[in-house]
């Protein structure tokens, strides 16, 4: 058995069910398992994929994003979601690091073409490469079956790239099984059934768009309609018009939503929940859904654990005002110390997660593998508290980590970027509370002595390298830098002095 056969016996038990709905299109279960078969048939026959292989995909959300997945889970293969806000050289990285075998791309991603390696086939979703093939072209060739036999939950199936406290971003690999209970326990956080309706608007690479409703929606026989990418107006409309039962919106998607001028007319009553999470969620966000009498899920969770974590379930108990629930179905969590040893009910230390859908490893750092996982224990590095009776509080983020409108951005990567300008001698980049992103990074540089660097020039440098929403919104030139005494920049004293100094910029 392997994941893909969970598409297959729902195809069986209801062939003419809407599995994924998208742009006006529909597509039932039969199609959906017909168009995974084809595909893998073609990976396989025409491109050579097999287990352990990876295939890399550039692509805003669409039908055949989740075709792909299921077909490398029929391969024993491994599917590379690209994140296309990234740079061309972060992509750049990744698919070599990865060692992508395929790379299937929209239109609008082929720059990244022109420096990738030959060895790297080539598909074009929504066109022709000027070396490769277009999707239906690729599937109109294949022939013959694309069963594996030696393919199994055991087997790898995404490689999920997080940016890395080192600069360079690790790939987390989440085998079939991790998918397969991550999907169980989005199952009892949501009482989720088959007949519900799953309105998916976050991007298919962040393991939150595709996996907290996405796939165990799908693994259950549900139909789950898919966005491109979001906008308030069409998630409002489809709300509205397509009578979803769940969705999962981000702090900063919530906020969207709600402050649109149609949020006070639009019908919100035909779902069940909302999910969030990916940071500490604001109460008066959560606020403007509960009165409208619609609940608010809280889940907890990381590429790493796939990403279902700890929750708060639909029907359960939701009156910890904060709480962001209790360990889920099927996987432990605690709280710890620098040693690893639990802390008493109530007191703050480091959240660990053990169970099935945690990763397997750091794709090719075995470094960073040992570093995260003790004795099948991964260390979270977040900070949080856990009460009596088993109900977490979330307290503080991965260390100095900045999230900015849900997206992760360690301040490591953007200063590596930036002291690669020779006029830069030293920097610190921080996270500045915004009032629509959350946060925002912000950069404190030290100049090389006799240089004349101006903002602009170095922000320009940075875009060049990294994704737009990583450009510091503001940069600070200084001449020194709080420091421990070993000379590491300390990042939360930085911040403590960044908020004074705004706070006395507004006072006078």
């Amino acid at each position: 058995m392997d994941l893909c056969s969970l598409i297959d016996r729902n195809a069986a038990f209801a062939p003419d069910k809407i599995a994924i709905a998208f742009e006006g299109e529909r597509l039932s279960y039969a199609a959906f398992a017909a168009r995974i078969e084809r595909t893998a048939t073609a990976l396989k026959q025409e491109l050579g994929v097999g287990r352990g292989d990876r295939v890399a995909i550039l692509s805003l959300n669409r039908p055949d994003y989740l075709v792909l997945l299921y077909a490398c889970a029929r391969l024993g293969a491994m599917l590379v979601p690209l994140n296309w806000r990234l740079a061309v050289a972060e992509q750049l990285f990744i698919l070599t690091d990865a060692g992508a075998k395929v790379l299937v791309l929209e239109q609008a991603y082929e720059g990244v073409l022109s420096e990738l390696a030959p060895a790297t086939s080539i598909v074009g979703l929504d066109f022709t490469p000027p070396r490769g093939t277009t999707f239906e072209s690729l599937l109109a060739r294949s022939e013959g079956s694309g069963r594996n036999p030696h393919t199994d939950l055991s087997c790898a199936l995404l490689i999920v790239y997080t940016s890395g406290t080192t600069g360079r971003p690790k790939g987390a690999v989440l085998r079939q099984e991790a998918l397969f209970w991550n999907g169980v326990m989005s199952q009892h956080m949501h009482n989720m059934t088959s007949d519900d309706h799953v309105l998916t608007v976050l991007p298919f690479f962040h393991v939150g768009g595709l996996n907290i409703q996405t796939t165990p929606a799908l693994q259950l026989g549900a139909t789950v309609t898919i966005h491109a990418r979001f906008t308030p107006d069409t998630a409002l409309t489809a709300i509205e018009n397509e009578r979803p039962t769940l969705t999962v919106m981000v702090p900063a998607i919530i906020q969207a939503v709600s402050e649109h001028p149609a949020w006070p007319t639009s019908d919100v009553s035909s779902l069940r929940a909302v999910a969030t999470g990916s940071t500490i969620v604001p109460p008066h966000l959560i606020d403007r859904f509960v009165e409208r009498s619609v609940p608010v899920l809280q889940v907890y969770g990381s590429t790493e654990t796939c990403p279902i974590a700890i929750y708060t379930r639909l029907g359960g108990d939701l009156s910890r005002a904060g709480s962001t629930g209790l360990a889920g179905l099927c996987c432990e969590a605690k709280v710890i110390d620098q040693a690893g040893a639990d802390v008493p009910a109530g007191t703050p230390g480091e959240i660990a997660v053990r169970g099935p859908n945690v990763f397997f490893e750091y794709w090719g750092n075995a470094d960073a593998t040992r570093d995260a996982l003790h004795d099948g224990w991964y260390r979270t590095g977040d900070i949080g508290l856990c009460d009596a009776e088993g109900y977490f509080w979330v307290r503080d983020r991965k260390k100095n980590m900045i999230i900015s409108g849900g997206e992760n951005i360690y301040p490591a990567e953007v200063e590596r970027v930036l002291l690669e300008h020779p006029d830069v001698s030293e920097c610190a980049v921080i996270g500045r509370p915004d009032q629509r992103w959350d946060e925002v990074p912000i950069a404190y540089v030290i100049r090389r002595s006799g240089c004349r660097l101006e903002a602009d020039e170095l922000r320009v440098h940075v875009q060049a390298q990294l994704a737009r929403y990583k450009v510091p919104r503001d940069i600070v030139f200084v001449t020194d830098l709080p420091r421990t005494a070993l000379g590491k920049v300390q990042h939360f004293l930085l911040k403590q002095l960044d908020a004074q100094s705004r706070a006395q910029g507004e006072a006078s």
